[in-house]
């Protein structure tokens, strides 16, 4: 009898690859990349994933043994078919082909044999969790050296078995050629699945990038059609059968204590589970709209705290409740600022203010939990499968080994899904209702208790010299983080702090982190700084620029935009900014108009981003897109409204994120270094948008804005 507990593969495999691109400082035309198909839909390459919703289906587990192995990260089957396990998840970057990109580069497989096996902590080495760019530089390297190891290996036991010299040996398309002989042997044949117990070899001969024949091209996305026709699932979407609908009792603000609860008209509602252990109140239905009745039924009563900061005070407070010290983040300080300062022909002093701002995934928080035996399986979106492994053996008292957690996808994350409330609160509601439970938490739920990109307040203070030189810069960052502090610019004399606060809202990682912020105050007071001496704001920066490859994307981008090349009309301005972050380099120009309303609409963007390497040309564009689109938001309109410990718009409603009318014209052009490393692209590429656009209105009208949001009415008034 079939397994009603395990749901079909949700894939079917086809096949697709574009032609090989030119990657050096190109720009992707998306109309000639689907005229490619004819107009049509785009099918793309589909390698194997697995969806493990029960059991596994044939695919085999790695075995106990440390991550130094080769068959902790890769095994190849009988049949040639190749498993690739890494705690790395995907979360819409789609590091899932450039990963698998990789593996057959230096196995030499063909890359629809791979299977990519993620997020599953049963199954998976251990990893701390996919952020910070690093899926790429560390993964990639850690799969190539793994690939390319058991590569030499598979050459070598072909070698022992036809007793031939490994010179006359070639490993291709996931056979072994034996070049004298004309012989060949599949690689599922020598290994006959046996595991490949043995250490990853540093000294394993890995391809240069130079000569990558998979990877470095454009091979569309794992899966691509499934999520073209709505086939793909994601956690929300997933039902076990017998399975449940749960609910939680949200409090009314933040801070707010329960005092007391009935529950009595709840329970009295048929096929309802309600959980109630200490603040937790949670309830269960067969159906969403009888575990919402059941929540209503609810009689709750709570004790609020309504002096708490709100929108109006916040920044006072940050500063206010600072730390002295910096933290984690200590002092970076060279030379002397006063000396600087008293040496400067000019000097200047402002304070920004950056709000927090949600992430606004497209798929809130979910999380399916089932008991079986007393083992807990929880299968949820989340950027840390093992963090969220490790929260719930702790709130359940049980061995981790008692704890399974799978990642099959989620709808986005950008840093906002390291916590896993959601499978707590399923898990919790499961154990008591003794069912398999789905909890998705609603836009509202989202925007409210997830956490948030930081709030802060960044004080600037600088000196320079009437020929541009730099001589003095003081920066404190309270609250907002320490990413992207520092400054790449020459500057004889700097003091750079960040300062923790104490933070009224719930707040955490982001995309880009800090240097969303600390980039913005910089680079805002650099084109500030360069009005005072009259310099145009290009020549400025790159006066006080020895970073090569900094300057290489500042003056790639500012050559497509047209910089200089184009006199102004009213109301026309022009910006740019620039930025380093976790291996990457950015360059953004942007283009305004500021009509006789004082309307703001960001008319052209065009933005160039290296970081080493690239894997995937069209997939890098896709995120230098997105990190375009998303920090747009962030630069015009985004901001959490709250008062009394509330949030004040908690919907997309009262929540501006960029809209269709919002796009302005975008080029991306791309530096492929083959002569470096492959960096993440995940974060980097959002940091010279907000900047950009604040000294394009800068240009245009004089108004030097120093808040983020800048324009949260769409207007300067």
């Amino acid at each position: 009898m079939e397994d009603p507990n395990k749901l079909p593969h949700p894939y079917e495999p086809f096949a697709g690859e574009l032609p090989e691109q030119a990657a050096v400082q190109s720009v992707i035309d998306r109309r000639k990349f689907f005229k490619l198909f004819g107009g049509g839909l785009a099918v793309a390459f589909v390698l194997h994933d697995l969806f493990s919703f029960a059991d596994e289906g044939g695919v085999s587990m790695p075995p106990s043994v440390p991550a130094s192995q080769v068959a902790a990260w890769i095994h190849i089957g009988e049949d040639g078919k190749v498993n690739v396990y890494t705690g790395k998840v995907e979360v819409g970057q789609n590091i899932r082909t450039s990963l698998s990109q990789i593996v057959a580069e230096e196995l030499k497989v063909p890359i629809a044999s791979i299977t990519m096996i993620m997020g599953d902590t049963d199954l998976v080495p251990f990893d701390a969790g996919t952020f910070g760019s690093r899926t790429t530089p560390q993964m990639g390297t850690q799969l190539r050296k793994a690939a390319a190891t058991a590569r030499e290996v598979i050459v070598d036991m072909a070698a022992k078995s036809w007793n031939s010299e490994i010179k006359s040996l070639r490993a291709e398309d996931g056979f072994v050629l034996n070049t004298a002989t004309g012989k060949k042997l599949g690689f599922g044949e020598i290994t006959k699945g046996q595991q490949l117990l043995l250490p990853i070899s540093d000294q394993a001969q890995v391809t240069a990038a130079k000569d990558w024949k998979v990877a470095g091209k454009t091979v569309l996305k794992v899966n691509g059609e499934s999520f073209l026709t709505g086939k793909h699932q994601y956690v929300s979407d997933m039902k076990l059968p017998g399975m449940l609908y749960g609910k939680v009792l949200r409090a009314p603000s933040y801070n707010a204590r329960l005092v007391s609860v009935d529950t009595k008209s709840a329970k009295a509602i048929a096929g309802v589970t309600v959980v109630h252990e200490g603040d937790f109140v949670g309830v269960a239905a067969t159906d969403p709209v009888t575990a919402r009745k059941a929540l209503q039924a609810i009689d709750a009563k709570w004790q609020e705290n309504h002096e708490q900061p709100s929108t109006a005070t916040v920044f006072d407070y940050l500063v206010k409740t600072s730390q002295p010290g910096g933290g984690r983040n200590a002092p970076n300080s060279k030379g002397n600022i006063r000396d600087g300062l008293l040496a400067a022909d000019f000097t200047q002093d402002r304070t920004y203010h950056i709000n927090y701002i949600a992430h606004v995934p497209l798929e809130p928080r979910a999380a399916l939990a089932r008991w079986v035996d007393g083992k807990l399986t929880v299968w949820t979106g989340t950027q840390r499968p093992f963090g969220v492994q490790d929260d719930l053996a702790g709130v359940f008292n049980v061995a981790k080994e008692k704890v399974r957690v799978i990642m099959p996808d989620t709808g986005s994350g950008y840093g906002g899904k390291h916590s896993g409330e959601a499978a707590i609160e399923a898990a919790r509601i499961s154990r008591v209702a003794g069912k398999p439970v789905k909890l998705v938490w609603t836009r509202e739920e989202e925007f409210t208790w997830a956490y948030f990109r930081p709030g802060g307040v960044i004080k600037v203070e600088s000196g320079l010299k009437a020929d541009g030189t730099i001589t003095a810069w003081k920066f404190q960052n309270y609250n907002s983080g320490g990413a992207g502090l520092s400054t790449q610019y020459n500057i004889a004399n700097h003091e750079i702090v960040h300062f923790p606060s104490d933070s009224p809202l719930k707040q955490g990682s982001y995309r880009g982190l800090a240097s969303t912020a600390n980039v913005f105050a910089r680079e805002s007071h650099m084109t500030d700084m360069a009005r005072q001496v009259k310099m145009d704001q290009l020549a400025f920066r790159l006066k006080n620029l020895d970073d090569v490859r900094l300057k290489a994307v500042l003056e790639l981008a500012a050559k497509r935009f047209g910089w200089g090349n184009t006199t102004k009309t009213t109301g026309q301005g022009f910006g740019l900014a620039c930025g380093y972050e976790k291996g990457g380099y950015v360059a953004t120009c942007a283009e305004v108009y500021v009509n006789n309303d004082k309307e703001v609409k960001v008319v052209r963007v065009t933005q160039a981003f290296e970081c080493g390497a690239i894997v995937n040309p069209l997939h890098l564009e896709n995120q230098v897109m997105g990190s375009i689109v998303q920090g747009l938001g962030g630069a015009l309109f985004e901001a959490i409204d709250f008062k009394e410990g509330k949030i004040l718009n908690p919907d997309l409603t009262g929540y501006r994120v960029p809209r269709f009318s919002d796009m302005p014209k975008i080029e991306i052009v791309t530096i492929d270094r083959k002569d470096l490393p492959s960096a993440g692209a995940g974060e980097a590429a959002i940091l010279g948008i907000a900047p950009a656009i604040r000294n394009a209105i800068l240009d245009a009208t004089g108004v030097a804005l120093t808040n983020l949001p800048l324009v949260p009415t769409g207007s300067l008034a």
